[in-house]
């Protein structure tokens, strides 16, 4: 029996692309009924009022602006009729509770936003007599606003900013946002004072168009690099191995010699001062030891590194080869450079709806009256509080999904490229034709992975979120048994990832379930470990510079434009969101860059595992590819006749000893 039941033949016949099925269909309907339920979650705030509430808003009393309402028992001024009253206006918006991150001040539905400052409570009559909007708490008269002795606790705090309300979610917000300071303290923690906030604020809003220019050119550099690195793999590769190699053979060297220097100015030391203390010989001799330590692991590091480059040499020259054919992917499958925006733009708008149905969430329920501050809360109790988990895991999985349909995505086009013995008799869409077999085929096998990773990733986020509130309570065993499983948990989904992309190239070559493409792929890997630690160390190496180069070229424009026009304290905002935009975009496209060579590998292992150039099993590979391979089969045929050569060798020199002694008889 093979994998989750299904049953395992004796040997895989790969046959790429010859015939499609339908993949983990019972998974596929999984997944429906679990987006049902997620659909089902934004129906219920919806239905129950919490959408209206976060919409519309509402006052502190749990009347939603610009509704009639219905009477909370218990709770006093609700059932109000606030068809005229469309704006949620705060006493005091500067009252904000650093810790909770929301706003503390009573809330009450007003027909109009203050325009102007109000600086008494004489302005605050007038207002509301010429506008009919009362600012003051329900109870109070208008035209008694300036004589009430309740108006110092149920008024706003005077003078009245200006405001104006929000275009979608009708709430009255200051102009000027020096009250929000606070706010943005909490949320940012490293500025320290208003003054460092309004300058990182002015900073970004004179900048605007140069820092949109410069996520420009982060994505332009990184189209370019996805191109150039087609030409210059050979050079880079092993420019870098070099590097490698010396530097760690420098760092050795510098290690032993600080050792032998501190040994010596240790002895002569010991001879001239008689009276050394205690304490300083102690430290000098932990110093020794130290440096002792770093050498010897140093020295081993260097052995290792030489020792892998002696005899993966010839590994290296694959890596340098399929680097070199993903850039031949990409002429012939331009679309694909736009792959990473077509996921973000599907993330994006999903994390948008996650929100705005979390937002519901934290609005929809049973109100509940806060004694100490009067303000009436809407809170979801019993069940119901276990559908925030639900959509958390949510968040997780169809974020997971959406990864993993590109990967997928990427791997049937790049399939569909090896497969293709004539390059120039490609589908004319080929990413198209990869989505929709993932649409018609494949959803179920896409969701099995997504959901394994999930149910690894849930686990850590928990461990990490207490490790987090545990912090300086929990003893020295503790801390580190949870930072140990976290670490594990870490690798171990590092691990499935890799697995998991390689099952969804499997599943692309083959239309297999996800056990089984799993399992080939699992044996194709181990079968071909050495080759794929190469790929793996020398390509993520190279795809790491890659992003560094891309983050370092636009932080370096970004210093020559932003030192024009202000000075450091005011670009230095700027200058870190473009350095994190051109992470990520760089981030995103080499990413893709990477699942190119990871599906081509995988390709390339099964051609050269079932096919060997013969008539009738002709290679599928790329010119460069069976380069690679003549040369290697050169090299193995020399290899062998060396080898028949001394074993020939010593069957004559076995022949000649038999026969001596029979010659010296006669």
């Amino acid at each position: 029996m093979g994998c989750c039941g299904s049953t395992e033949r004796t040997k895989r016949e790969w046959r790429p692309l010859e015939d499609r099925s339908c993949t983990d269909l019972h998974w596929f309907l999984l997944f429906t009924v679990f987006c049902v339920g997620m659909g089902s979650i934004c129906g219920f705030t919806v239905v129950t009022g919490g959408a209206a509430r976060l919409v519309f808003g509402y006052d502190s009393y749990g009347n939603t602006c610009g509704r009639r309402n219905e009477h909370i028992e218990g709770v006093r001024l609700s059932g109000l009729d606030h068809t005229d009253r469309k704006y949620v206006f705060f006493l005091d918006p500067c009252n904000i509770d650093i810790v909770q991150r929301k706003i503390r001040s009573i809330a009450l539905c007003v027909s109009l936003c203050p325009r102007h400052e109000l600086g008494t409570y004489s302005d605050l009559k007038t207002f509301a007599m010429v506008n009919g909007s009362e600012l003051c708490s329900y109870e109070l008269a208008a035209h008694k606003y300036a004589v009430l002795p309740e108006r110092f606790n149920k008024c706003p705090k005077l003078p009245v900013p200006p405001s104006k309300p929000l275009p979608v979610f009708n709430r009255c917000t200051p102009l000027d946002v020096s009250c929000y300071t606070k706010f943005a303290e909490a949320v940012v923690t490293f500025v320290g004072d208003n003054s460092s906030l309004h300058r990182l604020i002015a900073g970004v809003a004179a900048s605007k168009e140069i820092i949109v220019g410069l996520c420009v050119l982060a994505l332009v550099l990184s189209m370019i690099l996805t191109i150039i690195v087609r030409f210059i793999s050979t050079v880079l590769v092993w420019i870098l191995t070099s590097l490698l190699v010396l530097g760690s053979l420098a760092g050795s060297s510098v290690l032993w010699w600080l050792y032998i220097d501190h040994r010596l100015n240790r002895n002569d030391t010991s001879t001239k001062v008689t009276k050394e203390t205690k304490e300083e010989a102690e430290l000098s001799r932990d110093g020794g030891q130290a440096l002792l330590v770093y050498a010897a692991a140093a020295t081993v590091f260097t052995i290792i590194v030489l020792l892998l480059m002696l005899f993966m040499r010839k590994r290296v020259a694959l890596t340098i080869a399929l680097f070199h054919v993903a850039g031949k992917v990409f002429v012939h499958l331009p679309l694909l450079t736009l792959q990473p925006f077509l996921t973000f733009l599907v993330l994006l708008v999903f994390w948008i709806y996650w929100i705005l149905v979390l937002l519901f969430l934290g609005t929809t329920g049973e109100p509940v009256q806060n004694l100490d501050s009067g303000v009436t809360e809407f809170r979801l109790t019993g069940p119901l509080q276990y559908l925030t988990w639900y959509h958390a895991v949510g968040l997780i999985w169809i974020t997971e999904f959406i990864l993993a349909c590109q990967h997928m995505t990427v791997a049937g086009a790049v399939v569909t490229y090896y497969f293709t013995r004539d390059k120039n008799r490609l589908p004319l869409t080929p990413i198209l034709s990869s989505i929709l077999r993932l649409l018609r085929f494949h959803l179920g096998t896409v969701a099995k992975g997504s959901f394994i990773i999930t149910v690894v990733k849930i686990p850590r986020l928990l461990l990490m979120y207490m490790h987090n509130q545990l912090r300086g309570k929990e003893n020295v065993c503790a801390r580190c048994l949870l930072k140990t499983c976290i670490c594990c948990l870490w690798c171990l989904e590092k691990c499935l990832n890799y697995l998991n992309q390689n099952a969804y190239a499997a599943t692309a070559i083959n239309s297999t379930s996800f056990c089984s493409s799993a399992r080939d792929a699992f044996v194709l890997l181990v079968e071909n470990a050495l080759r794929v630690a190469t790929i793996n160390a020398i390509g993520d190496f190279v795809l790491f510079l890659g992003k560094v180069l891309i983050v370092t070229s636009t932080a370096f424009a970004g210093v020559l434009l932003l030192n024009y026009q202000r000075d450091y304290a005011e670009w230095l905002l700027p200058l870190a969101i473009v350095c994190l935009f051109s992470f990520l975009v760089a981030h995103c496209f080499l990413s893709v860059f990477e699942i190119v060579v990871d599906v081509l590998f995988l390709c390339f292992a099964i051609d050269t595992k079932y096919n060997d150039g013969s008539p009738g099993k002709e290679f599928f590979m790329d010119k460069a590819l069976m380069e690679f391979v003549q040369s290697s089969r050169r090299l193995e045929r020399a290899v062998d006749r060396g080898r028949s050569r001394v074993k020939e060798a010593v069957s004559e020199e076995a022949e000649m000893k038999s026969m001596a002694p029979g010659t010296s008889s006669a």
